[in-house]
């Protein structure tokens, strides 16, 4: 099981859904198609996983490597800085 945020088509105040921020031709719609059509455990990619003991759970792989991407398009290099990009900008909380 892996870690999870808020669904994307959940009702909120204005607009109604995040999905609404983010444009039809915006580029993180094609970094969202190009992993979803990866066979992410084909290529090796797996997660540290809790072992089922304490702590909180992995993050999705699909997800991580999504937001390396969008840093690498976007020329942010730092974890720092996509660690403040994840929670305030609008194409990364899509």
């Amino acid at each position: 099981m892996f870690k999870t945020g808020v669904s994307r088509d959940q009702v909120s105040l204005l607009p109604a859904r995040v999905e609404d921020y983010v444009g039809r031709e915006n580029p993180v719609r094609a970094i969202e198609a190009f992993v979803a059509a990866l066979d992410l455990e084909r290529l090796g990619f797996g997660h540290a996983g809790s072992g089922g003991g304490a702590g909180q759970p992995p993050y999705d792989p699909a997800d991580l490597l999504k937001l390396y991407l969008y840093g690498y398009t976007n020329r942010i290099r730092s974890s720092r800085a996509l660690e403040r990009e994840a929670g305030r900008n609008l194409e990364l909380i899509w």
